[in-house]
């Protein structure tokens, strides 16, 4: 657009805002009126400084993004990859970790509760055992 045709919007919608502000100052007001009048004057000030322009500008980046979003099927075959990527990532983390059996080489699946995995490994030393017998016999495990 020519730097008229942005004059001529600011000035339109300054016109259309003043409008606005006689009325909310005969209906409601000092205070509303006052807020009326810095809504107004907001269209001539983004026009003198030439963000009237860039805002509409950006408007119509997004607008052209959100039709092709929603209008591209490849696009929505991406949003659906990542969906999916997610629930897997999902599952994966909830499923239970097998363990190797070395002496096969074959996968076997833990059978540890999850008491079992925060109980600590004892070492099978003749020392460590006899602190483990104690341990038993006292009922602390």
């Amino acid at each position: 657009m020519e730097d008229a045709a942005w004059l001529a919007l600011a000035l339109s919608l300054t016109v259309l805002g003043g409008i606005w502000t006689w009325i909310s100052f005969r209906r409601r007001g000092a205070r509303s009126g006052l807020r009326a009048l810095a809504v107004t004057l907001l269209p001539l000030a983004a026009y003198f400084t030439d963000t009237l322009q860039m805002v509409t500008a950006v408007a119509t980046e997004v607008g052209d993004w959100a039709t092709s979003l929603a209008f591209n099927p490849v696009t929505w075959l991406g949003i659906t990859l990542a969906g999916l990527s997610v629930v897997l990532f999902v599952v994966a983390g909830r499923m239970r970790p097998r363990a190797v059996d070395r002496a096969s080489g074959t996968p076997e699946i833990q059978n540890r509760t999850r008491s079992d995995a925060k109980r600590p490994a004892i070492a099978q030393d003749d020392d460590m055992a006899e602190i483990e017998a104690l341990l038993r016999k006292r009922g602390i495990s």
